[in-house]
């Protein structure tokens, strides 16, 4: 797992904050310098802090536990799906629907729906509808799939959330702060770091920056996904080599008891024959 540099950082604009006028003062620790009334970020902390979330991150993943990557901001959101899609992790890009988290069942069943449009499409039963019906329902698929199509997938709540920009989705991180569910995010200086887990200071609204950071995240959790197939392959042999071991053992008790048996017999007799001898 490596981290970006200092160079890398900086060529992609991560260091770049918002106007002085727009700053949050939570932010401080974070912040630099000031240059124009705008704010620069610390890069050696911001580096210290991706490193942080990454390694985090890869643990949740080697446990096999789903990441909710949320960015419904335009620069962030082919990214996002992009960087989601490669470590098969679930993602938000469109408009973040109100309780999705803290009303999670009624999500499942939006979901549960559109998959009972497709199995119609499937076994015929689309075909016997009237031309007016099968277009409502058509639009009502699209729909689904444009909001809830990317989250198909997730059967039970993350275990973490990956955000992009906590201003923008404040519902989203309001509602996992609420449930308990871990907050990874990209925290720049017109934010409130306060509510997040892990705080990733950088610029939040140029693409370079987003990229970096996600490229950075999703190749840790990539290599935890890795380590986790590894384990699950030489689990079976380890189990494999343990069973001859066991039956040897078996084998060897087997032997001594029936070692033993004719000893224990061979004592007996001597006792029972004593009183016919006198």
């Amino acid at each position: 797992m490596s981290t970006p540099t200092f160079d890398q950082l900086l060529e992609a604009g991560c260091h770049f904050g918002h106007l002085k006028r727009k700053w949050n003062p939570a932010m401080a620790p974070y912040i630099f310098m000031e240059r124009n009334g705008i704010h620069i970020l610390d890069l050696y902390k911001t580096a210290a802090k991706l490193d942080e979330a990454a390694a985090a991150l890869k643990s949740i993943a080697k446990a096999g536990k789903k990441v909710l990557f949320v960015a419904t901001k335009k620069q962030a959101k082919q990214v996002t799906a992009e960087k989601a899609q490669s470590v098969g992790m679930p993602y938000v890009i469109e408009r973040w629907p109100g309780g999705m988290l803290t009303n999670f069942p009624t999500i499942r069943k939006a979901v549960k729906k559109m998959a009972t449009i497709d199995k119609m499409a499937k076994d015929g039963t689309f075909d016997n509808l009237s031309k007016r019906e099968k277009l409502q329902i058509s639009r009502q698929r699209a729909k689904l799939e444009k909001t809830l199509g990317s989250i198909a997938d997730l059967n039970r709540l993350p275990s973490a959330l990956f955000v992009v920009d906590v201003l923008k989705e404040r519902i989203a991180v309001a509602e996992a702060v609420r449930l308990g569910i871990p907050v990874f995010a990209m925290v720049d200086t017109n934010s409130d770091p306060t509510d997040i887990d892990f705080v990733i200071p950088a610029n939040d609204d140029a693409s370079k920056s987003i990229e970096l950071i996600l490229d950075t995240v999703c190749a840790a959790m990539a290599e935890g996904l890795e380590e986790r197939k590894a384990e699950k392959v030489d689990a079976p042999a380890e189990e494999g080599a343990a069973a001859p071991r066991r039956e040897r053992r078996r084998a060897v008790r087997r032997s001594d008891d029936a070692a033993e048996a004719p000893a224990e017999a061979e004592a007996e007799a001597p006792a029972a024959e004593a009183p016919a001898a006198e």
